[in-house]
Order: structure tokens, then C-alpha cells, then sequence
């Protein structure tokens, strides 16, 4: 583990970021980063559509501008698309997610800034995904201090951490000083925002928008000679002070940064569900169940659900009313597992909610907190009863789509389109796929865009 006391946090990371050379970049993160951002344009594309993506657009459309809005066939002011944009990749929770420390959602708050950056400088596609990277890096290096406290005490990760990832990223890709890559981290530290209490609204998604928007403005800061403390994150008073949740910062967790590449050990897991993380192993397991026994919604007596004390806190809807709150509810989601054999984005339709077979099967949903997992588990065990007093189980350990267990190639393009069949806008889903699949080869981020 690395001693950042000499330098300071801002310090020792801003190092990393403004010397990492595409070069000391791993082929394989490379590849991890492409799928990654495929993965977050194609559920940015469909979420445009959404309650919240278009809240977001319409709150900042005032005025045209230069920037890309995806999926929408228009065009913003920067700093309004990077927002719009992020706040869209988040509207369907369908976007990937990093938990060995982040706890949150690691792409969204930087593919949106990255693009609308990168559309601007006319940058590489191996630029983008240096800065990717750089930007994932970030977020695990300043998580692992605080977490899981951090998540615990109520802050939404995806927000708080994930701006930093957005700032430098975006520092990354303006090939930023040392120095100013420090100032943008700690210019950073002074915005995070973002409340666990929020979840199953149209704010959570709005939480990645305000993060994107947020780093991407550290980084023009300091790219134009802001200055910020250099001990805003690790000082007195500092970020780590003010977030760390119940008990102190641990410096002795912080990475080795370029010799243990966290996008590598800990990896990206891509979303099979558009619905909370929480609920996805439960709902393979209630999937394969109901497909092994041939349940039906009539024949179910109970369905119990164990899982961690993170997933209780997260899932607070056990009777939802609106397609967000179904997306944290684990009643819900059980019963179309059960009913329905599949959780895809027209579950959450508000005219879908109250189908009486998935009601059926909520009713009987019960869930416990086993307080042997780790708070922040995503293991599962659904236990079905029927009428008839047949009793069936399953156990799973870890949702479907891991770093360890991924989505092929195959799988993430399917997804890619099926996300740009909803999109409100026009999409040449052939083009960009074709161009996002093999980033690394783009010459202009600009012409990709064009196909979005």
C-alpha cells in the first residue's frame, strides 16, 4: 500500500493520472474499458426516454449549443450535456457497477463528460479510454479509505465518489498538469452530493448528473488556473473527514496506483436487470427456480428471500406504486421473476405494476437479513413453498454479468440493442456499434457521435 502522507492524496493521485501514457495501459483494460463504455452509451441511448432523462434535457434545453445529446437528436451548451447525458445513463439503473470499494455505479458520471470532452478536442479513441481509465482508478483509489462506511452512513457512492472519477478523467483527457490535475481533484472535493434517501426517484439518476457535471467543472477549473487546497480530500476537515461514515480513514487501504490496476483485480459488472444490484442474484435464482419447476403465480404459498443488510437498506418499496420504486423493491421484482420468467425494461411500465400474477407472487414475498453476509453482499437464497407443500431453494452467491462470470461479447451487444430500440431519438445501432465495439481504432470521438 502506498503512503500518501508526503504528497498528499490530491497529490499522489494527480501523479498517476496526468503521467499514465496509453502505453502503461493493459491491453486487457483496454478491452474491459470498450465494453464499459458500450455498455453505458447504449443504456444512456434508452434512458433518454425516461422519466428522468427527460426531465433532465428539458430543465437545460433552453438553448442550443455544440455538444451531443445521445439518443435524442440534439444538441446542448457542454456543461448541460454532460449533465442531461449522465443523468439519462443512470434514469433505468441499468448501467454496470463496481463494488469491491466504490459501492456505486463507476461509468456513468465519466462517459458522459469524456464524450462531451472528447467531441470537443476531436479526441482519439484510445485517448477516451486512457482516460477511462485513469478515471476508474481514481474512483477506486479514494473509496477504498472510507468504504464501506462511506455507503453505510447514507451517501450515495455513485455521486460522491464518482466525481472524482469524472474529474479525472476529464483532466486526463485535456492532458492536464500535475499540478492542475491536483487543483481539479481538490476543487472536486468541495462538490460531492448525494442521498441514499433518494432512491426510487427521479434523483437518484439526477445524483449522476449533478457528479458528471460537477467533476467536468473541477477540471475546466483548474485547466483555467483555479487553485484548492491541497489537503481538501485527506486533510482536517477534508473530504475523508466529512464522509468517512462511523470510524477513520484508512491510508493503509490506499492502492499501489499503476502496478495493481483495480479495473483489472476488481473489475466492471455489467447489469443482466435494469433494477438495483441488490436484487439480482436473487432474482437469476427465482428465475431458475420457476423455470426448473414450472412455477406458476396460482400454486405459490411463500417465497422467502435472505440476503445482506445493504440490500434491506437499499430496498425500501415492498409495495411499489411507480416503476422507480419497483426497481428497489425485492417483492416486486420476485414476483415477475416468478411470474413473468424475465425482468426487462417493460417490467417497470407504469401500466405493468400492478399485473395481478406479479402481485400474486409479491404478496408472498417476505425478506430477511442474514447477518452473517457482509453489509455490502449481493448474495442471495430464494426459498419457494407452494400450495401443494413442495419446497424448492436456491443459493447465488453473485449476480450474473461479474468481472469473474461476464456478459459475452454477444450478450452486451443484445443489450446494446435492445437499450437503442427505446431511445426517443434516431439511432444507427449498426454504426455505433461498430465504432464503440473497437474504440481503440477511432480516429475522431466526434464521428461516432454522429451515429447517436
Amino acid at each position: 500500500m502506498r503512503d500518501a502522507d508526503a504528497a498528499g492524496v490530491a497529490g499522489e493521485l494527480a501523479t498517476f493520472v496526468a503521467s499514465l501514457a496509453a502505453d502503461d495501459v493493459p491491453d486487457e483494460a483496454y478491452r474491459l474499458a470498450e465494453r464499459a463504455i458500450l455498455d453505458t452509451v447504449g443504456v444512456t441511448i434508452a434512458g433518454a426516454g425516461a422519466d428522468a432523462g427527460e426531465i433532465a434535457a428539458g430543465a437545460v434545453g433552453i438553448e442550443s449549443g455544440a455538444t451531443t445529446v445521445l439518443g435524442r437528436n440534439d444538441r446542448l451548451p457542454l456543461s448541460d450535456a454532460v449533465f442531461a447525458n449522465a443523468t439519462a445513463g443512470h434514469a433505468l439503473d441499468f448501467d454496470d457497477v463496481a463494488l469491491a470499494a466504490m459501492d456505486g455505479h463507476p461509468s456513468v458520471p465519466m462517459v458522459a463528460p469524456l464524450l462531451a470532452i472528447g467531441e470537443r478536442e476531436a479526441a482519439t479513441g484510445r485517448e477516451l479510454l486512457t482516460a477511462y481509465v485513469a478515471g476508474f482508478e481514481a474512483q477506486n483509489y479514494l473509496s477504498r479509505p472510507i468504504s464501506p462506511g462511506h455507503y453505510e452512513a447514507g451517501w450515495h457512492a455513485t455521486s460522491t465518489i464518482g466525481l472524482f472519477g469524472a474529474a479525472a478523467a476529464v483532466a486526463k483527457l485535456l492532458e492536464l498538469s500535475a499540478e492542475r490535475t491536483e487543483n481539479a481533484l481538490s476543487i472536486a472535493a468541495s462538490m460531492p452530493a448525494g442521498l441514499k434517501r433518494n432512491f426510487g426517484t427521479t434523483t437518484k439518476p439526477i445524483h449522476a448528473g449533478q457528479a458528471a457535471r460537477s467533476g467536468t467543472t473541477a477540471a475546466l477549473l483548474a485547466a483555467d488556473g483555479a487553485t484548492a487546497d491541497s489537503r481538501a480530500i485527506d486533510g482536517d476537515r477534508g473530504f475523508f473527514d466529512l464522509y468517512r461514515g462511523d470510524g477513520e480513514a484508512d491510508l493503509e487501504r490506499l492502492p499501489d496506483l499503476g502496478s495493481r490496476w483495480a479495473i483489472l483485480d476488481d473489475g466492471i459488472d455489467v447489469k443482466k436487470y435494469p433494477c438495483c444490484y441488490y436484487t439480482h442474484a436473487a432474482i437469476y435464482a427465482a428465475i431458475g427456480l420457476a423455470d426448473e419447476h414450472d412455477l406458476s403465480a396460482a400454486e405459490i404459498d411463500e417465497v422467502a428471500v435472505t440476503a445482506s443488510q445493504g440490500a434491506a437498506d437499499a430496498l425500501a418499496h415492498d409495495d411499489p406504486e411507480t416503476g422507480l420504486e419497483a426497481k428497489f423493491s425485492m417483492p416486486y421484482l420476485i414476483g415477475s421473476a416468478i411470474a413473468r420468467r424475465q425482468v426487462d425494461l417493460s417490467a417497470f411500465d407504469e401500466d405493468r405494476i400492478d399485473d395481478p400474477d406479479v402481485q400474486t407472487v409479491r404478496e408472498q414475498v417476505s425478506v430477511t437479513v442474514d447477518e452473517a453476509l457482509p453489509y455490502d453482499s449481493n448474495a442471495a437464497r430464494v426459498a419457494v413453498t407452494t400450495q401443494a407443500g413442495e419446497e424448492y431453494e436456491r443459493m447465488r452467491e453473485r449476480p450474473p454479468g461479474t468481472h469473474d462470470d461476464p456478459l459475452s461479447d454477444d450478450e452486451l451487444r443484445a443489450k446494446f440493442r435492445m437499450c437503442a430500440a427505446h431511445a426517443p431519438g434516431s439511432v444507427a445501432i449498426d454504426d455505433a456499434l461498430a465504432a464503440l465495439d473497437d474504440l481503440r481504432s477511432v480516429t475522431d470521438v466526434g464521428d461516432v457521435l454522429e451515429s447517436l
